[in-house]
């Protein structure tokens, strides 16, 4: 699950974690009263949206307009707010139809001396989180990755002791930090790794980790995410979810108890198991296709998730042809075909309809989908299937 920037960095205002002052703005009127009350001469108005590249990204009606400003006056904070609010912003993350701007945060301007990366992640190879830092602020950090990887520095830690003081002194020594910005980065290090653990975080990034004229560690920037299967732990964060910044489809799909992707193209995709999804759109890119989703119904859907699922694949005027690619396991292969012929009579199909069947049930369900006026083409194999469906969308 991800949060706002400004919702992340209130996070970090209760772990005593150092942020500049900021105050959100869901009007330009606003936007020029949060400069006047910041008191400072400069201020930055930055696009409040779940998408990376905020400060490269443009207003997509007005290219002029970036999605991160330095204003200098409550007017000039008004017009750039006015600018971005109620418009989509495109970054290199949002794909070229851009997400709309609902608020926008107002932040006082900050003494930057040095601009530093700081990340931490599930290192799923170790089993334990990391610490990474780079000395290379502000960048994308996949760029940095790829190009001079020997610049990214990285500490395991253990969650239940979490970052150690030596830990920080070794990062501490490869950042150049000297002096009394030690301290500053053992307290913003060593909170920011148990912050990560107490919140059941997958992802907690500060780019750029800010240094200031004084020696002191502040985060410029803030982007938290939290593992969703751990949100009933945390009822408090799960209120901060924002589903207007997710795709409809896949918010219906997860109400519904389905894992659904879209993606651009234009074959449908209905499967049970996450393995066998992936191997599904494995064999249509193969083949030729594009699929047009990832969607897993899992082991144990019952009708009404089927025909939900239909309704969400069949909702997407990019889809051309569906296929379903269902091993019975747990799942009967005639709880699916009768799921399907009630899809059929609830949401009508009008694309072609690919079935493979296999496993548990396959012969009685091959059979109630024979016998049926419903027009689908059944496949014997995977490979069958495939070239089906391909064939049928193009």
């Amino acid at each position: 699950m991800k949060i706002h920037e400004y919702q992340a960095k209130e996070l970090l205002r209760r772990a005593k974690v150092a942020v500049p002052e900021s105050i959100v703005a869901r009007t330009a009127a606003e936007a020029a009263a949060a400069f006047k009350k910041l008191g400072g001469e400069i201020a930055v108005v930055k696009a409040q949206i779940h998408a990376g590249g905020r400060g490269k990204g443009t207003i997509k009606s007005n290219s002029e307009q970036r999605g991160v400003q330095l204003v200098k006056s409550a007017d000039e904070a008004e017009k750039v707010a006015k600018n971005i609010l109620g418009n989509e912003l495109v970054t290199i993350q949002t794909g070229a139809e851009g997400k709309t701007v609902n608020q926008v945060l107002v932040e006082a301007g900050c003494d930057i001396a040095r601009e530093l990366y700081l990340g931490i992640v599930i290192d799923r190879a170790v089993g334990l989180p990391v610490l990474m830092v780079s000395s290379e602020g502000g960048m994308n950090i996949e760029d940095v990755a790829a190009e001079t990887p020997e610049l990214i520095f990285k500490e395991h830690f253990d969650p239940d002791t979490g970052l150690q003081p030596y830990q920080v002194r070794k990062l501490c020594h490869k950042l150049a930090i000297t002096g009394k910005s030690v301290r500053s980065a053992e307290s913003f290090m060593r909170s920011m790794c148990k912050l990560f653990v107490e919140l059941d975080c997958s992802l907690v990034e500060i780019n750029p980790l800010v240094v200031t004229g004084s020696g002191e560690l502040i985060a410029l920037d803030a982007k938290i995410t939290f593992d969703e299967n751990a949100m009933f732990r945390h009822p408090d964060l799960a209120e901060l979810r924002d589903i207007a910044e997710e795709d409809p489809a896949e918010v219906r799909a997860g109400q519904a108890g389905l894992s659904y992707v879209q993606l651009e193209g234009n074959i449908g995709c209905l499967v049970n198991g996450a393995g066998l999804a992936m191997s599904t759109m494995d064999l249509i890119k193969l083949h030729g296709g594009e699929p047009a989703n990832f969607l897993d119904v899992g082991g144990g859907a019952q009708v009404d998730q089927v025909t939900e699922a239909f309704r969400i694949l069949l909702a997407d005027k990019n889809v051309k042809a569906v296929l379903v690619n269902i091993f019975g396991g747990i799942m009967r292969c005639t709880t699916i075909a009768n799921a399907v012929l009630e899809a059929y009579k609830q949401v009508g199909f009008n694309v072609p309809l690919v079935v493979r069947l296999e496993g548990t049930e396959v012969a009685e369900g091959r059979k109630i989908l024979s016998e049926s006026d419903v027009d689908i083409i059944t496949a014997t194999d995977l490979t069958d299937a495939a070239n089906k469906v391909v064939a049928a969308a193009g």
